[in-house]
């Protein structure tokens, strides 16, 4: 009694010092996607009711998945006149939730692609849920064959099939103990200092005159040419003083920059001109000097930027670049541009299309089946950086490839 006496005396917790905790439960997709080709559509009819033609298994959200194409259909009472198209779950699994996609891509380049998808839209009873190895989602009629054999998605005896698969995942948070603020990483921050300071530098590369000290090691480690000149069975005899021809030494130091750094330097700072046409320039070499030393990531990030600053000016010789260096998406951009009513003739202008006949003809034959396209369809729509001339410019006296300083 003495002691539930001495409970009594103390006051009960309040309710507003209890501690709060919380949690939160996230449902959310895990996407992925398969492209199918199907060559020898025509081959292929006849199989029979119910065969098909399968996919390659892929996986998604922990899945195997493949597409099944039917084309004679996959139900008797159609009697081979539509073709069917199903997605399959491959793999073992029970009450896999999951959103699909099924396209079947247009050829035309019109983008009139046949879509039936479950993503981005209200679903009245919620992912579609599949309960077994081989459970399928998809379309018995997914397109009558007499049209399909006659329209767009067929051509050259090739159908292209896009599936994605968003697979449903749960899972529940709770609150963090901790909070500690990492740093982003800085190991580029680290090697650019090398360079700028030449601490423990092991070779000098001489370039139109100007001396760049660099490590070898660091070269060897980026540019599998570099590794190849310093360390290979063919090294250079003079591994320590290297003289680099055809090519200028505001682009060789923009080279090192990225090796170090792994970044792309101030292109405008660099060549000592505060015009976007000095950095449209520098980015035309600097990617040839990418391809030159196998620098794929600095590749693509020059023709990354030089299909944002495409323009009336550099078009042509961004185009012969292009083409000489295998960058088909910058190819297709620049096609697209000049083939433009509103921008051909004044490309065709300019000393750069004169050096695009001249160095790469063949590219001459493909930019007339761009204008014939356009012409046919009247409308094109494109997404390219804005029509621009730079000042100063002429475009009947510029230089196709001026020096960079």
């Amino acid at each position: 009694m003495d002691t539930i006496k001495r409970c009594r005396g103390y006051p009960k917790p309040s309710p507003d010092l209890s501690p709060l905790t919380t949690s939160t439960s996230l449902t959310e997709t895990v996407n992925g996607s398969h492209d199918f080709k199907i060559s020898g559509y025509s081959l292929a009819k006849g199989m029979g009711i119910g065969k098909y033609i399968a996919s390659d298994t892929f996986m998604v959200g922990g899945y195997a998945w493949a597409i099944y194409f039917y084309p004679d259909g996959k139900s008797l009472e159609d009697n081979a006149t539509y073709v069917s198209l199903f997605i399959a779950l491959a793999s073992e699994g029970a009450d896999v939730r999951a959103l699909f996609e099924l396209t079947l891509l247009d050829q035309s380049d019109r983008g009139r692609h046949k879509v039936h998808s479950h993503f981005e839209r209200a679903l009245e009873s919620g992912p579609y849920t599949l309960k077994y190895r081989g459970s399928m989602w998809g379309y018995k009629r997914f397109f009558k064959r007499s049209l399909l054999e006659t329209s767009d998605y067929l051509k050259d005896d090739c159908l292209s099939i896009k599936c994605c698969v968003g697979v449903v995942k749960s899972y529940t948070e709770g609150p963090k103990v901790y909070s500690i603020a990492v740093p982003p990483p800085d190991i580029s921050k680290h090697f650019g200092n090398i360079l700028q300071s030449e601490r423990g530098s092991d070779v000098s590369f001489e370039v139109d005159g100007e001396v760049f000290a660099a490590h070898k090691l660091v070269l060897a480690a980026r540019s599998p040419v570099f590794r190849a000149q310093l360390f290979g069975p063919l090294k250079d005899k003079n591994t320590h003083h290297i003289k680099v021809e055809d090519i200028e030494a505001p682009v060789f130091k923009a080279l090192l920059h990225f090796i170090y750094w792994d970044a792309l330097p101030d292109m405008e700072e660099l060549v000592g001109l505060n015009t976007k046409w000095a950095s449209t320039m520098m980015a035309q070499h600097l990617l040839a000097a990418a391809d030159r030393y196998a620098l794929e990531r600095l590749r693509l990030l020059c023709e990354a930027k030089l299909c944002e600053d495409i323009s009336i000016n550099t078009v042509a010789t961004t185009l012969a670049l292009a083409e000489q260096h295998h960058c088909f998406q910058l190819k297709d951009v620049c096609l697209k541009f000049v083939a433009l009513p509103e921008n051909l003739k004044a490309v065709m202008e300019t000393d750069g299309f004169e050096y695009l006949k001249e160095s790469c003809p063949s590219v001459l034959t493909e930019l007339l089946q761009y204008v014939a396209r356009i012409g046919e369809h009247s409308v094109i729509t494109c997404g390219y950086g804005k029509l621009t001339l730079f000042d100063g410019s002429d475009v009947n006296r510029r230089r196709v490839k001026p020096r960079l300083y």
